[in-house]
């Protein structure tokens, strides 16, 4: 008589089922042992030894039905492909691995339709919590945060009265440190190119580049001022208008990417920098540090807010009962050769050189 066939899954693998009939134990001393609950020494090692020889492999979906959890945690950005966002990424994915679940990444190309669908999304709790960064924040964002039935943090700006945890920076006083310290260099007929006046950071960025000229009392030239996004290809085009119709002898840039636009378009029209035109990005990423000359600029504390927002997260789901709390990233500024005075011109003679 053969041997007596163990219960399987209706796809052919070993369950719980399976597992108990070879150790020879009840189902729910198995799934003790299998779930970490524990049992006596000898059930615990004839269980694992059955598991072992089934080739019993858990079923992540049904304990996460069980645990109403699911070990992963969503990042929401407007574009994976912004340096900035690639900084705070790391530091988010750091410390969420560390507490031993997985970061899901998604690029909403910084559409209202898109965040707003992926926050309602998680009402089906496929994460056990989010932090988003949108870079406008509407109505319908405020009530799918405060609908969420799993905890959100949100990374830029919100009302002091908005229900939700929420990692900001100041880049309204990031642009004054720019200005100033063009302004100390000497720099009087400063540009300004930004990202859309319709996004939060455009909006508190433009403000704070007037506010900053005015505490100086130099007089604003609108035909300094232009508008494009927050990539390279409208930063580069946007100095390319402003370049046409005005003579700066400083640029302030709304970040990194458009300062690297920026660049490229004034060496292309034959500015040199910073002996010409002087030039200061915002966000302090790695790719002002890979540009020739290195560029100047604003660190907003990408890393600092990430790292802040996924603790804020963890703190949230570990205790939901805990009251909104609202942190703060303090702007600094690295001057880099972009902005710093420019050495006075070589005038000797070349050396010659020998066979």
């Amino acid at each position: 008589m053969g041997r007596k066939r163990l219960p399987e899954s209706a796809d052919g693998r070993p369950t719980v089922h399976t597992v108990a009939a070879r150790a020879g134990v009840s189902i729910a001393s198995a799934s003790r042992v299998l779930n970490g609950v524990g049992g006596s020494p000898e059930t615990i090692r004839k269980v694992r030894e059955a598991a072992a020889e089934v080739g019993y492999v858990p079923n992540a979906i049904a304990r996460s039905l069980q645990s109403q959890r699911t070990g992963l945690i969503a990042l929401a950005v407007e574009d994976i492909g912004n340096p900035v966002y690639v900084e705070m990424m790391r530091a988010i994915e750091s410390v969420v691995a560390a507490s031993g679940r997985q970061l899901l990444v998604h690029a909403t190309g910084g559409q209202i339709a898109n965040e707003t669908a992926l926050l309602r999304r998680l009402a089906h709790r496929y994460v056990d919590g989010m932090i988003i960064s949108p870079i406008r924040v509407t109505d319908d964002h405020l009530a799918a945060l405060v609908d969420s039935p799993v905890p959100v943090v949100v990374v830029g700006q919100l009302a002091a009265d908005a229900p939700v945890d929420n990692v900001r920076t100041d880049s309204r006083t990031g642009v004054g440190l720019a200005v100033d310290h063009l302004v100390s260099a000497g720099r009087r007929r400063i540009g300004f190119v930004n990202g859309p006046l319709d996004t939060v950071p455009g909006a508190a960025r433009d403000a704070g580049f007037r506010a900053a000229l005015a505490a100086h009392g130099v007089q604003l030239d609108d035909r300094l001022v232009e508008v494009g996004d927050f990539r390279y290809a409208a930063g580069r085009a946007a100095t390319e208008r402003l370049l046409a119709r005005a003579c700066p002898d400083a640029l302030v840039c709304a970040n990194d990417l458009i300062a690297v636009g920026a660049l490229h378009a004034l060496l292309a029209a034959g500015h040199r920098v910073p002996e010409d035109v002087a030039l200061v990005g915002m966000d302090d990423t790695e790719l002002a540090r890979m540009m020739f000359p290195q560029l100047s600029s604003v660190s907003l504390g990408s890393a600092e807010r990430g790292r802040r927002a996924a603790e804020l997260l963890l703190q949230r789901i570990a205790d939901p009962s805990l009251p909104p709390r609202r942190e703060q990233v303090a702007p600094s500024l690295a001057v880099r050769a972009s902005s710093a005075d420019a050495a006075p011109p070589y005038v000797g003679r070349a050396p010659e050189v020998t066979a």
